[in-house]
């Protein structure tokens, strides 16, 4: 059984929540708090498994709750409820900032109380059960294999393996391979290759649940002159995704923006699919111009990966390169499929470093990693890819 504090200052908010999860399988709610103050002792004395916890309360609010929380519970799993506007959007990427593991959106313009449970209930209960069932990094997945970052693949340099998991069967029509579950690891080696890879034009990157931190991580090791553009679908909705364009476009060397219609491609410029909204891309005699799309969602999701990487792949094909980073669920394996039959190579977040290993697993589940890394080597790798195929300007000689 999960268990799970509720730190809400409103009596609405928390009974509206509590309402929300009670009947979900295998989660209790074992206490609530109405500060951040409060909520420190009941979680020394309830001990949950995840904490719910809103933004603005009085005597501790939700990012300095956070913050002392994490100096104690490095790994408790946080989600922030925050609403759905500029102000909560802002104060959510800093909760992130702060330690929080995720968050969900308060319910607005909905008809009923129990149109407002559903969507709570919606949003919650999958994360709660994603977040609580994740491996604490740097620790076993099963008895007798070893702590720590993984080692290189036996007979490819350089390329690390994926994270043990349990193998759930075989994929149909690829024998041998894991299939990909939402949320569940999966064991599979990283794909090879008949020939070498070319030069890369454009660099892809899916995220979801952990991405602000991950994708932070990644783009502020990444240097201004970066030779090609970057196109990022994070799930976040709308309002979000311009907030947190302008968070990266401020602690990063890139310019970063939330993409709009009729954008131009340029290098070192990173491009956020914007909430509610598929991007895609299109061509203009030599121009590569964003496009947003309302399409149906995908996997749930709008914006999708898989809709993003579709596009890449009709663009680039061969010169595009992707990384899937930490997220629940399984949007990107269907995009990087389309990326791997087009040529185009695949990188992975490990399960060790992700919040979640759903997405990335899925795509090393189905065989369509190139490489399996940990958070703290995929710019590196990035860097590493992109220097194929052009020529290295000589350092200039000082006399």
């Amino acid at each position: 059984m999960i268990k799970v504090l509720v730190v809400d200052d409103s009596v609405v908010v928390r009974r509206l929540i509590v309402d929300s999860l009670t009947g979900a399988q295998g989660i209790e709610v074992v206490g609530t708090a109405a500060n951040g103050l409060l909520a420190q002792a009941k979680i020394d004395q309830l001990k949950p498994d995840v904490v719910t916890m809103d933004i603005e309360m009085p005597q501790m609010d939700g990012i300095a709750a956070v913050r002392e929380l994490r100096k104690r519970h490095k790994q408790l799993p946080v989600i922030m409820f925050s609403t759905l506007s500029a102000a909560g959007a802002s104060a959510t990427l800093e909760a992130l900032s702060a330690g929080a593991t995720d968050y969900v959106t308060k319910p607005s313009n909905v008809g009923s109380i129990a149109e407002s449970i559903a969507a709570v209930r919606d949003q919650l209960v999958p994360k709660i059960h994603a977040l609580a069932g994740r491996r604490t990094p740097g620790t076993p997945t099963r008895p007798g294999s070893a702590p720590g970052r993984p080692g290189p693949v036996p007979g490819r340099p350089g390329l690390a393996p994926p994270a043990a998991g349990r193998p759930g069967g075989p994929v149909p029509g690829r024998p041998g391979l894991a299939p990909a579950r939402p949320g569940a690891p999966v064991a599979a080696g990283p794909a090879r290759r008949a020939g070498p890879l070319g030069r890369v034009d454009i660099l892809a990157i899916g995220s979801s649940t952990g991405g602000p931190d991950a994708l932070t991580k990644v783009l502020q090791a990444l240097p201004a002159d970066l030779p090609v553009p970057v196109v990022v679908t994070q799930h976040m909705p709308p309002v979000f995704t311009r907030m947190f364009a302008e968070r990266l476009d401020r602690s990063t060397a890139l310019h970063v923006v939330e993409a709009t219609d009729g954008m131009e491609l340029a290098p070192g410029t990173v491009y956020i699919a914007p909430g509610d909204r598929h991007l895609v891309l299109q061509r203009r005699s030599t121009a590569t111009l964003t496009q947003l799309s309302g399409a149906p969602p995908e996997n749930s999701c709008r914006p999708a990966v898989d809709v993003m990487f579709r596009s890449v792949a009709a663009l680039y094909g061969a010169s595009a390169f992707a990384a899937v980073l930490t997220g629940m669920g399984y949007d990107g394996r269907g995009g990087a499929k389309v990326l791997r039959d087009a040529g185009a190579a695949i990188l992975a977040q490990d399960e060790a470093s992700s919040v979640v290993w759903g997405m990335p697993g899925a795509v090393v589940g189905a065989g369509l990693a190139d490489e399996v890394l940990p958070l703290d080597r995929i710019a590196g790798a990035l860097m590493q890819r992109l220097q194929t195929g052009r020529v290295t300007r000589p350092a200039a000689v000082t006399r």
